[in-house]
Formats: structure tokens, sequence, C-alpha cells
């Protein structure tokens, strides 16, 4: 018997409800979910990511782009490269100066620094214990040959007029080239940790600029009166010695990033921060992102999209700041802002930039170090139809040797492949179908049901780690078919558009029309169906049935629900076009009156 659903105005204002929270797990311990707020301004969308407090498996990490102050990269480029090492999801960082990439403010990695804070923005420091500490941290620097200690100005900066700057590898291969300076080479020369002596030799000069900087090295850049003092206190053979100081002292802060404003402190919103920003950055609604700590530790990543009107207008400041506090932040600072705000897990966008992803100087990166299964696809539907046969994504992985047990588990909590291995660092499939557990039966097709792969690992550390992964194999619903590939719709226009689809056993049908990017339109209550084929019919209309969708590529979604589980299936594209209104029909003249 072929049963027929209507698509129209039961439940089509859930188009036009606030978009609800949906959260997710991207690994082990670490939460994401996207909202959407409606405000007077218009909608907002904001991305939130929850994770431990980064401490054993988890770590809080600045990168630095392209292992280089000089250039920029992309938040998702940063964790393609560094996959192998951890799983992470991340945001942008500091401000930078576009034309070289240079972070404005602090950038401190492993206790060496790498750019100097700026003392009239707010730094992020992240302590050994996992939590920030967020405060003005200032920079001063001195430098030693033959004469008195002198002041060092900047680090991987280049010098203005009677200043001197220390160059570190971490700048590049080179100082930049420019005319009127004096060089001196200096190795070896130990990391540049700060607020210790640090001495190195003098082993080249250079009247002209673009020295090569030694891994093992460091080269001190002067200009004027600077520069005569280097030549004449600094010559080939002596020592010099360098100290960087951080007022006040970071003492237990490894790991450093630049940004600000303070946007939380003790659990309130900052309203003004007074810190070196500007009213364009701070009082405008923009694209925003923040980092912050809730009161067990837990780390709070933050990005707001926006300019992006009709989807997100974005955020101020003091607004981003009370949208923290809602969340339970009680410290946080903002980030870098406007085009460079983005979102990031395991190398692909959660957020929406203003434009496409900018590349940017710095990240802050929540790392997981222990064992990681990647999401599969929620359910497989191997029933022939070509739509959702296969599982694609069944697999793990681990950043450091590790002896893993990997637990596959079928319905009924029924094992149906298992194993212990010692793994090297890297990505592991998980076969899908399991082979038989008895290797001279032949193959059968998957159970209905529901699937668990569980997989543990002990890492050479001796760090314990777990994850676990499920999924669906249904067939309840398959072999969707479309009427007509195009809609005309007008006002008293008669025409629709059949959409059907086979049920191989009872369920809950709820059926859906979208636009090909996932909005939907239009929707029908649940409705219990029995076996067999069912179509479902829609005139174009949305919003209780009382006006039509805009023109453009459309589909429709079936979802059934039983004991096995969810399954959706999705019809292929069709395009709906507007009409004008058919003109009334001509009615004959009365007769004419012979009165």
């Amino acid at each position: 018997m072929l049963r027929t659903l209507f698509i129209g105005g039961l439940l089509a204002l859930v188009a036009a409800a606030p978009a609800a929270a949906q959260k997710t797990t991207l690994m082990p311990g670490v939460t994401y979910e996207r909202s959407v707020q409606f405000t007077p301004h218009g909608p907002v969308a904001m991305h939130v990511v929850i994770g431990p407090r980064p401490t054993g498996l988890y770590a809080l990490r600045p990168v630095l782009s392209n292992e280089s102050i000089l250039g920029l990269e992309k938040v998702t480029a940063m964790q393609k490269r560094l996959s192998a090492t951890a799983t992470m999801v991340g945001i942008n960082g500091d401000f930078y100066a576009p034309d070289t990439g240079r972070p404005s403010g602090v950038l401190m990695r492993d206790g060496v620094v790498d750019s100097p804070p700026s003392g009239d923005r707010s730094s992020v420091g992240l302590s050994l214990e996992g939590s920030l500490d967020i405060r003005r941290v200032e920079f001063f620097g001195t430098w030693r040959g033959l004469g008195q200690r002198r002041t060092l100005t900047d680090m991987n900066q280049a010098p203005k007029q009677n200043a001197i700057s220390l160059f570190t590898p971490s700048y590049g291969a080179n100082t930049p080239a420019q005319a009127g300076v004096s060089e001196i080479v200096l190795q070896p020369f130990p990391a540049a940790i700060p607020n210790t002596d640090l001495t190195g030799t003098v082993v080249g000069f250079s009247g002209v600029g673009g020295s090569a900087i030694p891994r093992d090295g460091a080269v001190l850049v002067a200009r004027g009166t600077a520069a005569e003092r280097l030549v004449a206190e600094a010559p080939v053979g002596s020592s010099v010695t360098i100290r960087m100081i951080l007022r006040p002292d970071w003492t237990g802060i490894p790991n450093a990033v630049g940004g600000g404003p303070v946007v939380v402190r003790d659990g309130g919103p900052v309203f003004r921060a007074n810190e070196a920003f500007s009213s364009y950055q701070l009082a405008p609604r923009h694209p925003r992102t923040a980092i912050g700590q809730l009161a067990d530790g837990r780390i709070l990543m933050v990005v707001v999209d926006g300019r992006r009107p009709g989807y997100s207008v974005g955020m101020t400041n003091f607004e981003l700041a009370q949208a923290l506090v809602r969340l339970g932040a009680v410290n946080a600072s903002a980030l870098d802002g406007g085009g460079s705000s983005a979102m990031a897990f395991n190398g692909s966008l959660l957020s929406r930039p203003s434009g496409n992803e900018q590349a940017t100087s710095t990240a802050l990166q929540l790392m997981y170090y222990g064992v990681y299964a990647p999401t599969p696809d929620p359910f497989i539907s191997p029933n022939g139809d070509g739509v959702a046969e296969k599982q694609r994504a069944l697999s793990y992985k681990v950043v450091r040797p590790s002896n893993v047990t990997a637990t596959l588990v079928g319905p009924g909590n029924a094992p149906a492949f298992t194993e212990t291995v010692d793994r090297v660092p890297g990505t592991y499939p998980v076969a899908f179908p399991p082979a038989p557990l008895d290797p001279t039966a032949p193959p059968a097709p998957p159970a209905e049901g529901r699937w668990r792969l569980d997989v543990s690992a002990t890492d050479d550390l001796g760090q314990t780690s777990t994850t676990s992964q499920a999924f669906t194999v249904n067939s309840t619903l398959g072999f969707a078919k479309l009427s007509r590939r195009s809609l005309t719709v007008r006002v008293r226009g008669k025409q629709m558009i059949q959409a059907g689809a086979t049920l191989t056993r009872p369920a809950r049908v709820f059926a859906t029309v979208e636009t090909v990017s996932g909005v939907r339109v239009a929707a029908i209550a649940l409705r219990r169906l029995q076996a067999g084929r069912f179509v479902a019919r829609w005139k174009g209309t949305t919003l209780g049935g009382r006006s039509f969708v805009y023109g453009g590529l459309y589909k429709i979604r079936f979802r059934a629900t039983n004991e096995l589980g969810v399954v959706e299936l999705t019809t292929q594209a069709f395009r709906v076009t507007r009409a004008a209104p058919l003109p009334p029909k001509n009615k004959p003249k009365p007769p004419a009156s012979s009165g």
C-alpha cells in the first residue's frame, strides 16, 4: 500500500525559531556547541569549546605560524602541520603586524621568549598547573660587552634610531636587510629564557644587515649611537651577556601569548580595561575571539562570528565580556578579532569567518595526547540503494608509542573484533564489517543495530587514555526518489513535488524540506508507518502554508526512528522557481437589458 505524507505547515514554524545549541564531543573530555541568539541588532552566532584543565593528557599551548616570526599561517594549517603530535582544537591568537607577521605582544613557548610582551595590553600566561594568568607584563632588557650594562630595546623587531634589538632563531633565517645598522653574531648562545643571564661569544660582524641567524646562536642589531657602542664594546672574540626581564616576574609561566583586553576579572565583566586599544576595536560589533577559564579550572574558548548580516552581526567587546560571564568564566581575555577570528578542530573550521579563513601569526591550541578515534558515520544502511552503504571513518590515532587494545562490539554487546598491540605514533583503520571470528566462515553482512568501537591505550610515559565511538547499522529506510527535478510555485498554483522512499520495517517518519545548505524551511509531524512504500508531497509552502519559499535548490530529508535507532535519507536536489500568479479566467459578459 502506498502511504502519503503532506509536507506543509504543521511544524513549519520550526524554521523561524531560534537555533538551539547542540553540544557535541570533539575528543575525550572536550565539547563544542554552536548557538544563535536573536538580538535587536540581528542574529549572533557563537562557537564555544569547553575542555579540561590543561594538565596531564591535555595542554593549552601557543603555536607560532610556520615556526617563524616572519610570515602567517591559518589556524587549520597549523593543526594539520602538528597533527602527528596531538589532536587539537584551537583559536586564533594575538594581534600582529600584517606586513611581517610579528605578534603585537608576548609569545613564550616552553619558557623561551619568541616575542616580548606589550606593557600596555594584557598578556595571557599558561601555568604548569593549568591556570590562566592574565595580566599586564612589561619587558626590559640589558646587554653587556666590555663596558657597562646597556639597554636592550627590543627583541625580534628591527631597531629604531639609537636602539638595539636581539634576534633569535625563531625570527627566521636572517635579520632584516636594512641600511645603517651594525650587527654582531653570537654563537653559541643559550635559548632566550627570561630573568637570567645569557652569555654568548661574538663570532662575526656586519655593517649591512641581513646576517644569518645561527640555529644555536643569536644576532644583536643596533642603529645610531647604540651601534657605535656595540662596535666598540663587542669585538669579535669577546663575550656578550644579555638579560631579558619580565615584570612582574612570571615564575611558573612557561607559555604565554599576547592579546587583550581583559574582559572578565574575578567572575565579573570588565567594561573598560584602559588598555591600548582604539574605540573602533572595542565598540562596534565585530567577530570576536576569547580565551577564559571556569571556576573548576576547565578551559573556555569562544569565537563569535560577525560581519555577516542575516547570519551573525558580531558583538561589541563588552557584549563579549557579558557572554563569557554567562558561560561561567571567572577570568578571560579577548584575542585578535575581526577577519582573524577562527575556531578549528583537527584541521577543519568550526566557526564561519567573515571572509575566507585568514592567516594569522599565532594560535592557542588545546592539545590532547591520548588515544583518539574520529567520529564515524552515525549510521550506515547497506540495503543496496547506493546511499550510506559503508562505514568510512572507523579508525584510531596515537601520538606516542603506546600499547593499544581496540575492541569492536556489535548488537547485544557481542565482541566482533579485538586486538592488543604495540603501536608507533600514527592512525590505524579498523575494518568494518569485521572479519569473522571463525576464519573458515564465509563473510556475512553486519548485524543491524548499535555498534561501538572501544579503544584504550597506555603510552611510553605510563599515561592511560580511552575513547569510544558508536554508530548503527540500520537498513530501515532506502530508495528515495523524486517525481520531478523542478517545482514552479505561484499563488493559486496546484503544482507539487512528490518524494517517495521505502521502509523495510515499521518506523516513525519525520520529513523536512531543506535548502542544500541545510536550512529547514518546512516540516510535518511525526507519523508511524508500516513497512512498504510511502510518498511525501510538498506544494512549496512554508510558515503554515501561508507563503511560498524563495526560489533555489532544495532537498527533502526523511528521518526514520525505530528500535534499531535513527536513520536518515536525503533526496537529490531539486529546483524551486517562483512564478507570477495565473491571471483570472475571463467570465462571459451578462446579456444586455432589453427593457
